[in-house]
């Protein structure tokens, strides 16, 4: 396919008819149907012109742009090579298991488009390790940074988890840019109880037997529904076993709407909470973690609000669903803007820029 194509314009003008087609359909059938069209147009589409003032140095990666596609939209690296044609600076995919999993039943992917949300109790459904790690290796990155979301899967009892996330770090280490444990999801049953400081000892004591063969960095992925203590021993963890960061936040339990976990905006000031806490302490222990931060971001608005507060990688999942590819070149669009106006050249001097909440 030609490169000489405008992508932005081509998926402004057809974005909305694709969107009112697909939200005729049930949330997951039209996930499902999406998901097979992104992995065939994949192959033939070019690289999105890549920009060096965009760029973000973390975690010893080189990261396109600071904005990155969260895991859950793409569980089993099927569509990498079409993610990575849009102007993401990185994508994660996952989350995947050691054994094929087929998760819940349905329904269990619900929206709610006056609030541009979504519920879901999907439960780790995937193809299993050996699969989507094949399907990695044979993606076109393009290039970028690509993450791999890990979990445990749901026969495996939580004393035992460690051996789940070992394996899974075996696995990847040697194909992925980085790797994240998730013990967050509130769509396996006891999953969450991992979070606790025991639980999460056990994990990263387990990996680090494995973190002295083949270093990569390793992150660990949280939920938005905990407590102030439990949020700073989290931290006081991540410092002690030289974790890479910390991502924040997974979906949040509202009961009221029923099981499984809620994003998008009705996630916002929940998820945002979590992320100023976690900004605040880490830069209060000098911590060398990075912060990646997701859920509720919807708007250019909410980054320069993450940005603001110190953080510098963020990620969308929810807001992509309702915006679609227009919404990743808008922030583009406006983030070269914000260059513009403030007069710098790089991300880092646009960083500095800002006024810093956390220090």
């Amino acid at each position: 396919m030609c490169s000489c194509i405008n992508f932005s314009n081509l998926y402004k003008s057809t974005y909305p008819f694709f969107k009112k087609s697909a939200f005729l359909l049930d949330a997951e059938v039209a996930h499902e149907l999406t998901i097979n069209s992104m992995k065939l147009m994949g192959k033939y589409l070019p690289n999105h012109e890549r920009a060096d003032n965009f760029q973000v140095k973390a975690m010893g990666l080189t990261f396109d742009n600071p904005i990155g596609l969260a895991a859950g939209l793409d569980k089993n690296a099927e569509a990498i090579s079409y993610f990575t044609h849009l102007p993401f600076g990185f994508v994660e995919v996952g989350t995947v298991t050691p054994l094929p999993q087929i998760g819940n039943e349905k329904p269990r992917l619900f929206r709610y488009p006056e609030e541009e949300s979504l519920r879901n109790k999907m439960g780790f459904n995937n193809l299993g390790a050996d699969k989507v790690l094949e399907n990695l290796k044979f993606s076109n990155r393009r290039g970028k940074i690509i993450g791999v979301n890990l979990g445990k899967n749901k026969v495996t009892p939580n004393e035992q988890a460690v051996l789940d996330y070992r394996s899974l770090y075996k696995k990847f280490c040697d194909d992925a840019d980085y790797l994240v444990i998730n013990v967050s999801s509130p769509n396996t049953p006891g999953l969450r109880d991992l979070l606790k400081d025991k639980g999460l000892r056990e994990i990263f004591e387990g990996l680090a037997i494995e973190r002295v063969n083949k270093k990569i960095p390793l992150l660990i992925k949280v939920s938005p529904d905990m407590g102030d203590e439990e949020l700073l021993s989290t931290v006081a963890l991540v410092n002690e076993f030289s974790l890479d960061g910390i991502i924040a936040t997974n979906t949040t339990i509202m009961k009221d709407r029923g099981d499984g976990g809620v994003s998008g905006k009705l996630l916002s000031l929940k998820s945002k909470r979590v992320r100023e806490i976690l900004l605040k302490e880490i830069s209060k222990t000098h911590s060398k973690a990075e912060l990646i931060g997701v859920g509720g971001i919807s708007t250019f608005n909410d980054l320069m609000d993450f940005w603001k507060a110190g953080g510098k990688l963020a990620q969308i999942y929810t807001a992509f669903v309702y915006g679609g590819p227009p919404l990743i070149y808008s922030f583009e669009s406006l983030l070269k803007a914000e260059y513009n106006k403030r007069g710098v050249i790089t991300f880092e001097e646009f960083h500095d820029s800002l006024n810093i909440i956390s220090k």
